[in-house]
Parts: structure tokens; sequence; C-alpha cells
């Protein structure tokens, strides 16, 4: 996608230099666009523990790069250990996105297999570059799946369509394209006129910062709202769907995503407006069944929510929001239960959040 007309992805190797790969800070937009240099696994880590790179796919991508730049560490240092090591290590950075997971046991295995192998540092960057091809993939998939919604409501109204998402599932969290907002894109190119209610996102903001900033540099409608606007938007008939992203979805259905997701499906259903979930397969936790019991939901630290970081017009500010004797809980996710969703879009396809629909588009994961 698009940052002043210039195409990018949010992760990829430096040029020549293949011991350096290279992000789009996240935490610096939309009033700075920063690009930062991983060289080592601790650097993933804190990029993924720090939100300088966020989003499902990304993470678990920017893992399988920290996997890789592992080799370039190994001296002295016995490798099946080492790498173990490393991986449990990345996978400790974030709890919630499955993605992450997936993505550095794929490494993991390829590594340990091909560890004799004269070629492994090339094979290993292959790999990982495979794996980041495969998330645009899925996305753009997801993006031509979900078109179909879209374009489906604009025949029936025959005005603009309005979407509402909350957080950020665009191209900046999935490297390309983005899971939730893929089908506004690519409706958004067919010339479907159609119109983007932002939720803010307390309290990263991600919304008002990130979905707000990309939709804008690819032209797409769009207006930032507080986060408990939305059922009122959907009371007055001016919300006609719902997308989101996911971090991780069970294979019954249930799903984990941004904090206040869970509202706006309760929001969703109570007005009778259709409220999808936007997501590639390495975002399911085919081992999960109870979602609200199982999934874990990280914690972050209270100064997310005791404090908001704004832009001067110089320099990036923090200041306190509440009082200084009062305590804060900053829950990352939250869980929304199948039932409130009218449908998983997937890169195989659009499916109800369902043990049995679902596992009818990936057979190969039935047990």
């Amino acid at each position: 996608m698009q940052i002043q007309s210039k195409h990018y992805h949010t992760i990829w190797v430096k040029g020549d230099r293949s011991s350096i790969v290279q992000i789009i800070d996240q935490r610096k937009l939309p009033f700075e666009f920063i690009i930062r240099d991983l060289e080592s696994p601790a650097d993933c880590f804190g990029a993924i523990r720090d939100m300088a790179v966020r989003g499902a796919p990304l993470i678990g991508v920017t893992a399988a790069f920290g996997m890789y730049l592992a080799l370039f560490h190994l001296e002295g240092k016995n490798p099946e250990v080492f790498l173990a090591e490393t991986a449990d290590y990345l996978k400790s950075a974030r709890p919630t996105a499955v993605n992450l997971a997936f993505a550095i046991d794929e490494m993991l295995e390829f590594m340990l297999q091909n560890l004799n192998d004269e070629a492994i540092m090339l094979k290993t960057l292959d790999r990982a570059n495979a794996l980041k091809e495969l998330e645009i993939g899925f996305s753009e998939k997801i993006g031509e799946f979900g078109l179909e919604i879209i374009e489906k409501i604009y025949q029936e109204k025959r005005e603009p369509v309005n979407i509402l998402t909350h957080c950020n599932a665009g191209w900046l969290a999935c490297i390309d394209w983005g899971t939730a907002t893929a089908p506004i894109y690519k409706a958004h190119q067919k010339g479907i006129p159609l119109h983007v209610w932002v939720d803010e996102t307390r309290p990263r903001n991600q919304g008002a910062r990130l979905t707000a900033f990309e939709l804008g540099e690819e032209g797409v409608p769009h207006t930032v709202i507080a986060d408990n606007t939305g059922g009122h938007l959907m009371q007055h008939g001016m919300v006609d769907v719902v997308i989101v992203g996911s971090d991780r979805t069970t294979v019954t259905g249930d799903v984990a995503n941004k904090i206040g997701t869970y509202l706006k499906a309760l929001a969703a259903k109570d007005n009778g407006v259709p409220f999808y979930v936007a997501l590639p397969s390495t975002s399911f936790d085919w081992n999960m069944e109870d979602g609200v019991a199982e999934i874990p939901i990280e914690e972050r630290e209270a100064a997310e929510v005791t404090d908001i970081e704004g832009w001067s017009g110089a320099t990036h500010q923090s200041v306190r929001l509440i009082p200084e004797n009062s305590r804060a809980a900053n829950y990352g996710f939250d869980v929304t239960p199948a039932r409130l969703v009218t449908g998983l879009i997937t890169e195989r396809g659009i499916c109800k959040a369902n043990k049995q629909d679902i596992l009818n588009l990936f057979p190969e994961k039935k047990k």
C-alpha cells in the first residue's frame, strides 16, 4: 500500500545488507515516518513487545525474521540449544496473537532440519520471506472475498456503504493489504463509494493514528470517532457492516481482538448490523475451543491508560489523564463469542463462526 504515493511493506531486508531487517516504526505514525533497523532476536523481541510492530500477521513475520537473525549470533553456542531458546524468548514477547507461535515454530523446525547445510543463511532468509509473502497473499484473498460483502450492500442500497472497524487490522498490521481493511481497499479500487467509521481504539489509539493514516494515504473517505460512538451510529442506521480483525480465533469461532471489539459485536447484534471478522488461517488456534476460558489476554502497563501521547507540532509528548492516586488496569484484548459473529472472512472464503463450517474450509485441520 501507499505512503506519500510510494509503495511499502511494513518489514523487509535492507538492500544488500542481509544481516539487517527494517521496519516502519508504528509508534511514530502518523506524525513521523521512521524506518528502524533490527539486527538481532533481541531487537525483534523489543519491536514486538513495545509495539513498534503490531498486528498478528506482522508480529509473526517479525519473529520469523528474528529467528533468521539468530544465525548471525551463533558463534560459540550450541546451535540447537540456542535456536530453541531464541524461539521460546521470542514467543514470550506478546501472549495473545497466535501467529507469533505459528511463525516461530515453522522457522525453528526448518532451521533445525537444515543446520548442516552450507546455504542455511540464504535458505532461512528465503523461508522468512516466504512466510511474509504467505501473509500478503492471504490478506489479498481476504480482500477479494470481503469485497463481495461490500459489493452486495452497495447493489442493494445504491448509496455509499458505511463500514465500521476497530483498532488497526490494516496493511500496517499485515505487511500489505490488511485483513479488515483489504475488502475496503478492494472496493475503493473498484470504484464502489464507501465511508469508514474509524474507532479511535483507546488506549493506544491505533484506529485514530494508524487506520486513519493509511485510509487517508489511499484516499478512502473516513471519519474518526470515539470508541463508544459505534452503538449510537448503529441505532440510527449509519453503519451497514462491521469488519474487524483477529489476533486469535478458536476452532469454534470465538474471536480475540483488540479490547472493545466485544462491545461492538453486542451493539451490532442488537441493531441487526452484520459483524464480520477478517483473518488468515494463521490466526486460527486449532487446539482451542472455548475462547473466553482459554485465550490468554495480555495485560499491558498501566501507563498506556494513565497517560496519552500526542503531537505538539514539533515533538511527541505524553500527558497524564487521570489522578495521580488512581490505579489503572489495561487489558489489551477481549473475546467475542462465536454467537455474535455473522461470518469469518478467510483466504479460502467466508464461513460461519462454528467448528463445522470452519473445518469444512480447512479440512486438513480435522483430527
